[in-house]
């Protein structure tokens, strides 16, 4: 009886451990791949949009996508 214990415990933390590490792995792939907007390409995008960036607007925007997010 307390081998079937035992067993679903180590079970249960073994698959929470590989389940962390298989998320981890994810979303370092994903950050790559796609990574967060930084002011050079708020910069960039708005330069392609016709508009000429000054540090004040870029400033506004950032602080805007920030809060956006929560942070």
């Amino acid at each position: 009886m307390w081998m079937y214990v035992l067993v679903g415990i180590l079970a249960l933390a073994a698959g929470v451990a590989l389940g962390f590490f298989i998320a981890r792995k994810y979303m370092m792939d994903y950050l790559k791949k796609n990574p967060p907007i930084n002011e050079q390409m708020l910069k960039v995008m708005m330069m392609q949009m016709g508009q000429k960036p000054s540090q004040k607007k870029i400033n506004q925007m950032m602080s805007a996508m920030n809060k956006q997010q929560g942070k």
